[in-house]
């Protein structure tokens, strides 16, 4: 498996000058699900039909969302096992991607236990993204968007049906959604805690005490 920093041909960038990163996502799924051909969709606005499935790349794209300029690293993984069970990518990343294809029923059961992993890694519930793709493939369907739906929800997140292959609205927005998810997480995060009434009244009284035994001093 290789790993690289790439950059796809007619890829565009908006928002220079701006170096951070603001969300780190990997993608995941079984291989052939079409994990490359969607981010390459959102990166280029490009379909490619062939990709190296022992490629694994890291983006680095700058965006617009919500009127904010923002910075994502994106990870493209390679779809392997030894890529998916990886502990030290997992943790690298904010939020998660997690890809199947309509047409694969493995690929959605294989959902379940890639979340799994992904939740006793972090030690958390994680933010991440449910995508059912290749769903220009109606004839071959075997995963209904009814199974798609209730997987998200017995996950607690957000779900798109989509194909790179079509010039769909749903890949971006699910890239953006998923970077909406981690900033509230952020900044729920980085907010400090306030102090419990029990603790504040314990301070006040020990303040008090400590005046009351400077003022009469020892006996």
């Amino acid at each position: 498996m290789k790993n690289q920093d790439c950059k796809p041909k007619g890829m565009t960038s908006n928002g220079k000058g701006k170096s951070s990163v603001d969300s780190r996502i990997m993608v995941l799924g079984r291989s052939a699900v079409g994990k490359s051909a969607l981010v390459v969709r959102y990166l280029t606005r490009r379909f490619i039909w062939e990709y190296d499935p022992t490629l694994e790349c890291t983006y680095k794209h700058h965006s617009v969302v919500d009127d904010e300029n923002v910075v994502m690293e994106i990870l493209d993984t390679a779809g392997q096992d030894e890529t998916i069970h990886r502990e030290g990518s997992v943790r690298w990343a904010d939020g998660f991607v997690l890809v199947y294809a309509i047409n694969d029923r493995q690929s959605f059961e294989d959902i379940t236990s890639i979340k799994q992993y992904i939740d006793d890694t972090k030690k958390t519930n994680v933010q991440c993204v449910l995508v059912g793709s290749k769903s220009d493939l109606h004839h071959e369907r075997l995963i209904s968007t009814a199974e798609g739906q209730k997987l998200a929800t017995d996950m607690a997140c957000a779900f798109f049906e989509t194909s790179a292959s079509e010039a769909g609205s749903e890949i971006p927005e699910l890239f953006q959604e998923l970077h909406r998810e981690i900033k509230r997480r952020k900044l729920v995060e980085n907010k400090p805690r306030r102090r419990s009434s029990a603790q504040q009244v314990k301070q006040v009284l020990t303040k008090m005490f400590n005046k009351q035994t400077s003022k009469t001093g020892p006996t």
